[in-house]
């Protein structure tokens, strides 16, 4: 398990079936994330089934998302690791709406980064997020990413097009973050 302040990242399980079916149908969850069509219950036991059968390693890492007390609030994980470019793409998503805007979701950003970069020697991680998402923009600025570009009317939803701005953070930006960060805690 990765621990961090709030949150406890493990490998995604079988039996997390439940709430991530139910998260993965609930619009106001699923509008933040390349989820355009409903999911069926089987689809989402075949995927926690496959994600627990194939593991983690270095190409995917599929992890839940839990409160210190134990409650599966969420899933997170980087994607497509590149063992030559030593980078990967960040994919989060907090399900439990009554944990969103409590610092849960940076918490997961930063244990995985920290993981990212101490653990897996990654030198960038990137993704890719909605342009109205603002809550999710000022949660990946504060976990040190920045704008690298812009896909322009990428993403058809709500009858328009929407941007998805391209943010990363580079491990040295990361660790800059990590002194100052310890600085101010002095």
């Amino acid at each position: 398990m990765l621990e961090g302040r709030l949150v406890r990242l493990r490998a995604l399980e079988r039996s997390d079936v439940e709430r991530a079916y139910t998260w993965v149908n609930d619009r106001e969850v699923t509008q933040y994330l390349l989820l355009r069509y409903p999911m069926s219950r089987t689809q989402e036991e075949k995927y926690l089934a496959e994600a627990a059968e194939q593991g983690n390693g270095y190409a995917d890492t599929r992890l839940a998302i839990d409160t210190k007390d134990g409650l599966h609030i969420g899933m997170c994980g980087l994607h497509h690791g590149s063992a030559e470019d030593r980078h990967a793409s960040l994919g989060i998503m907090v399900g439990d709406k009554s944990y969103w805007s409590n610092g849960y979701g940076s918490d997961a950003v930063m244990t995985l980064l920290r993981f990212a970069f101490e653990e897996m020697n990654l030198n960038k991680v990137e993704l890719g997020v909605f342009d109205f998402n603002e809550r999710a923009i000022a949660c990946y600025q504060k976990c040190g990413f920045i704008e690298e570009g812009r896909r322009r009317e990428h993403y058809f939803q709500y009858g328009r097009y929407w941007d998805i701005i391209d943010m990363s953070v580079l491990r040295r930006e990361y660790e800059a973050l990590q002194q100052n960060q310890a600085a101010a805690a002095r």
